[in-house]
């Protein structure tokens, strides 16, 4: 089963992809300010964020997006600005530091790990690929002459 977020005062019925009240709070503040002139803002971030998680966790185009949530280009829109940004990578960085912190770790990780394993596997198909090429023609060459 799927879990539902715990929302105080819904105004429709949450989906499984829907931010909690407690994650919410953890975003709202790392969303873009309004910059105090020009068109006003007024869409909820917090149903933009639920519906780009929409997508994302249901894998739908954003023309399938439910009725209840904001219009698909709008949703759309915001996600592509934030993403030409950078928004998506700072809120990750931000709430990963959060997380680190908060577990009595330093912000940034001081290791990392890399995986040779892929490079190997993929070093060894290629020397046996150009051997199984080379004999087939040297085959197919002695057989024609």
């Amino acid at each position: 089963m799927s879990r539902l977020p715990e929302i105080a005062h819904p105004h429709r019925k949450p989906y499984p992809s829907d931010l909690s009240d407690a994650e919410w709070e953890v975003l709202r503040p790392l969303l873009p300010a309004s910059k105090g002139f020009g068109h006003p803002v007024t869409v909820d971030f917090r149903e933009i964020l639920n519906a780009i998680f929409y997508v994302q966790r249901s894998g739908c185009q954003w023309e399938m997006l439910p009725h209840d949530l904001p219009h698909p280009s709008t949703v759309y829109r915001y996600f592509s600005r934030w993403q030409r940004r950078g928004l998506w990578q700072q809120m990750h960085d931000q709430v990963r530091g959060q997380l680190r912190q908060r577990s009595g770790r330093a912000i940034e990780p001081t290791a990392a790990i890399a995986d040779s394993q892929s490079v190997k596997t993929t070093e060894k198909r290629g020397r046996c690929t150009a051997s199984m090429v080379a004999s087939r023609l040297k085959g197919v060459v002695g057989t024609s002459s």
